[in-house]
């Protein structure tokens, strides 16, 4: 990109209408852009849709890639694909390849557990496929505490793969009708950003979604694979390419250049107020919007969210790229062209940074841990941009060496040689120790895998059907003794021996239900060796278990016994799904309803906790006070994220269960 700047046009012109002059004010947007998805990577809980400045960055991208192919082909006649490619590279490689040089380093000596899980996200990175490895895969259940480095690199991906793909679709426009007609190109570009917005909105599945089973509808199956729908929609090249052809129409109708040349030179005002506005939008959206797909995402996101932010984007470089805009002065401030020139690097090492400082047992970074991360980020970035990627984007590493070689102290000679070898040799350290490793499951994912098959879908009791595959409580194949105790204390057996049969389920009330989520999961086992017929899913939200409840209330397939309910970790609860379901579980046949509350760093905990309280003044109600007692567990507790059961908590969660049931 050429560094020259704006002057008042004089009486001569240059031929070349889409020349691209620097625009500091571009910089300034991709200030404000990092800045939100900073904020939102630390901890969305402070900005739900920060992740919408990933959108602003592609819409940028769109702008000024279309208009560097536009400027090259006036000048030239021709596009030279291999230089533009090697610029390209350039520019992106030498910092994703120090970052994922560090990541690996930092991951077989801290984190070696990860090693194995980290190989997929390497490779996928080093081919820029991320995206598409993220979405084949699927952001596995129970990894949100896990040591995740490199999952913020599906939006370079979709970059990379519109920088290898767009030069070629532009030579085809070019050709077919040179630069002066492109105005009724940029037509087709846009209708295919409002198809691909109306595909969206009709693709996407409305609600909070669960696993495959528990929403099959909230997923396409391929083969004996679940592909999340929402997550195809936010991470694929094809659904998030509307910004980026918005971007690429609006530079084939807004050449800077050419704007200086007409009437629109003295609509520097009006630029501001569109500016403004743009401005306003982004802020709001980033304000209002959020992905969260498991709580329900914000609707209006795919049905028309991302495309608002485009537009909104695109008023805005409307304004920054008119010289004699306030906005292009304010945006086009040095602090702001600081922090833009170096966004590539503060979003590529501000992530990994985030995820060696994250406490597990949180859903987001703390104040001082995103100060932590920020000052470490910017200083990572300011390294990163000086020594590495300025010095091979202009090519001076060449100069660099041979300045060093012909240096007579033959001691920074040898400091860079060491250094490149001992770099060498972490990498290839690494490199072996990560092909070796194994993929290793986190211990909540082989919890929930050993404990399913003591689970029962209280669906299939509905009507009396026999389900093919359900699981029955396992039965005790020999006397089993359980003294009385107090919680926390180990629980003893003599003579036990169970085996887990699928049969059919009778059509008869089921004494001792328990119904609960991932964390009633872990202790599946235990509580079905005791007696306890146990309907735990992973994800499940409060309000998915109310019609079921109330179908089996009424065909009288719930006993009289205890009813335990461990719900409202995954999300906040409605008060009406509370009221309707301890209103079909009321007196006087149903004299005991347990409800056990939560324990987990959510925002939606206090509100969830405090509704369970509330519930406490029904007769027949016992509130268990899961939040605070759970800390009277000694032992092995609980696992990293400070939520799911460990041994010894699944001991002490049933044995609390225990002190209220009897049983």
């Amino acid at each position: 990109m050429s560094d020259l700047t704006y002057e008042r046009p004089r009486g001569r012109r240059t031929e070349n209408l889409s020349h691209v002059p620097y625009l500091p004010g571009l910089d300034g947007m991709r200030a404000l852009a990092v800045l939100a998805v900073l904020v939102y990577h630390a901890n969305a809980e402070w900005l739900a849709g920060g992740f919408l400045g990933v959108e602003v960055f592609f819409v940028i991208s769109g702008y000024l890639i279309t208009l560097l192919l536009m400027s090259e082909w006036e000048e030239h006649g021709r596009i030279d694909m291999m230089a533009f490619w090697g610029r390209r590279a350039r520019r992106l490689l030498p910092a994703l390849f120090t970052m994922l040089f560090l990541v690996l380093t930092y991951t077989w000596i801290f984190e070696w557990e990860a090693l194995g899980r980290l190989r997929g996200d390497f490779l996928a990175a080093i081919f820029y496929v991320s995206n598409w490895y993220q979405i084949w895969v699927g952001q596995q259940y129970g990894s949100a505490a896990e040591f995740e480095p490199l999952r913020h690199l599906w939006s370079l991906a979709v970059e990379e793969q519109f920088y290898l793909i767009w030069p070629l679709v532009m030579v085809l426009f070019l050709k077919r009708s040179g630069t002066r007609k492109l105005g009724m190109t940029a037509r087709w570009l846009v209708l295919a950003a409002l198809l691909i917005t109306v595909a969206t909105a009709f693709i996407n599945y409305g609600g909070s979604v669960g696993t495959c089973e528990t929403t099959p509808d909230a997923y396409w199956t391929v083969g004996d694979r679940c592909i999340s729908k929402q997550n195809f929609l936010y991470l694929s090249t094809i659904t998030r390419s509307s910004g980026i052809l918005l971007g690429a129409a609006f530079a084939m109708v807004w050449r800077p250049v050419a704007i200086m040349r007409g009437p629109l030179r003295k609509a520097d005002r009006l630029l501001d107020l569109v500016s403004l506005v743009g401005l306003v939008i982004i802020a709001v959206s980033c304000w209002w919007l959020s992905f969260k797909p498991g709580l329900g995402t914000n609707s209006f996101l795919f049905r028309g969210g991302f495309l608002l932010t485009s537009i909104a984007t695109l008023f805005m470089i409307a304004a920054v790229t008119h010289p004699y805009t306030l906005s292009a002065r304010w945006l086009g401030a040095r602090p702001m062209v600081y922090i833009g020139t170096r966004s590539y690097g503060l979003y590529l090492y501000s992530w990994p940074i985030y995820q060696v400082l994250k406490d597990p047992t949180r859903a987001g970074l703390t104040g001082w841990q995103f100060l932590i991360g920020i000052v470490a980020t910017f200083v990572l970035a300011e390294l990163s941009y000086r020594f590495i990627e300025t010095p091979i984007r202009k090519r001076q590493f060449g100069v660099w060496w041979r300045g060093l070689r012909r240096r007579r102290d033959p001691v920074p000679r040898m400091l860079a040689t060491g250094t490149m070898f001992g770099c060498v040799g972490l990498l290839v350290a690494g490199s072996l120790f990560m092909s070796l490793a194994d993929v290793e499951k986190s211990a909540n994912e082989q919890s929930f895998e050993e404990n399913e098959g003591a689970t029962t879908d209280l669906n299939d009791l509905l009507g009396g059907d026999t389900a093919t595959g359900t699981t029955a409580p396992p039965v005790a194949t020999g006397p089993t003794t359980v003294p009385d105790t107090v919680p926390g204390e180990t629980t003893t057996t003599t003579s036990s021996t169970t085996t887990t049969t699928t049969t059919t389920l009778p059509a008869e009330p089921v004494d001792y239900l328990a119904i609960g989520d991932s964390v009633m999961l872990g202790a599946a086992n235990e509580l079905s060796e005791r007696g306890y017929v146990v309907d735990a899913q992973k994800s499940r939200q409060f309000g998915e278990i109310v019609p079921a409840v109330q179908q089996l209330v009424e065909k009288d397939l719930i006993g009289d016994s205890p009813v335990t309910i461990h719900l409202g970790t995954n999300g906040p609860i409605e008060e009406e799904d509370l009221n309707a379901l301890l209103d079909a579980l009321s007196p006087p046949k149903y004299k005991n309803v347990l409800l056990l509350n939560v324990r987990a760093d959510r925002s939606w905990t206090a509100r969830n906790n405090a509704l369970i309280a509330a519930a406490d003044s029904r007769p027949n109600v016992i509130v268990v006070d899961w939040a605070n007692r759970s800390y009277e567990c000694t032992g092995n507790c609980f696992a990293a994220d400070g939520i799911h059961l460990s041994s010894d908590g699944v001991t002490f969660y049933a044995n609390l269960i225990r002190s209220y049931t009897g049983r």
